[in-house]
């Protein structure tokens, strides 16, 4: 049992509302930064005993605020814990957030778990965590929840959303014009799906280099086509699967 789970089991402070292999996910991504000086933003305070978890965690250098849209929530204040009150999905309101408080280090969204209020603030708030910080997106099973507009594939939810981070590590491989690296590609270190969990942990990145070390084996074929049959058949074979790109349709493989 980690840590977190066990003052979750003994709290007798405010009230956590968490889904137990929660705990494990926490435990991986969080661990490294107990005691140091982190910056914690949480969305969804509910009564406010994830905040006290969070503080009692990390430790007393840790600075942790909150947002909720309920302002009895702001009642829930004590040292090294602020609250914002407001909409996760108003953007105007998350820029005077942002304004108002350090570069984060972990944002965890457990505000409203609908689908326009996790990709707002994930449009929002992303670039307000560190280089090398962590966004974790929680309860994301409510892409599938109907009264939430959830449904499989459906569109606009924040699981299909999400989906599009990993075109986004791979565009640095991309020869297709349309397709062009952004923000994540250049930030994002990799991307995780749990059950009811997404997380992005950041890192600056340069496009990738491939390379070499050692002693060769056997003298190895170039791939490179040689005889005009060769080439005519190797650009045959890119002007047929440049048509099933465009329409989306597997490729094909001349061998």
């Amino acid at each position: 049992m980690t840590d977190l789970e066990q003052y979750f089991r003994n709290n007798q402070n405010r009230l956590i509302h968490k889904w137990q292999h929660y705990f494990d996910i926490y435990e991986r991504y969080f661990a490294k930064y107990r005691g140091q000086e982190v910056v914690i933003l949480e969305i969804g305070v509910f009564h406010g005993g994830s905040l006290q978890m969070w503080k009692h965690y990390f430790g007393d250098k840790a600075k942790i605020y909150g947002i909720d849209i309920d302002p009895k929530c702001k009642e829930l204040e004590e040292e090294n814990i602020q609250i914002f009150i407001g909409s996760q999905a108003d953007r105007a309101f998350l820029q005077q957030v942002k304004a108002q408080i350090p570069d984060i280090d972990i944002l965890i969204d457990d505000g409203g778990h609908t689908m326009q209020q996790q990709i707002v603030s994930f449009e929002e708030l992303y670039a307000k965590v560190k280089p090398n910080g962590i966004y974790l997106c929680e309860d994301t099973m409510t892409s599938y929840w109907l009264e939430y507009g959830g449904g499989l594939r459906r569109r606009g939810t924040f699981i299909e959303y999400s989906k599009n981070f990993v075109d986004s590590l791979h565009a640095w491989h991309s020869g297709q014009a349309a397709f062009k690296k952004d923000q994540l590609t250049e930030s994002l270190a990799s991307v995780a799906f749990y059950d009811g969990i997404v997380v992005l942990e950041k890192k600056p990145r340069e496009k990738p280099q491939t390379l070499q070390s050692g002693q060769s084996s056997f003298e190895s074929e170039s791939p490179a086509p040689k005889s005009r049959w060769q080439k005519w058949k190797y650009q045959a074979l890119l002007s047929i699967n440049k048509v099933l790109q465009r329409l989306k349709l597997p490729g094909f493989i001349w061998r």
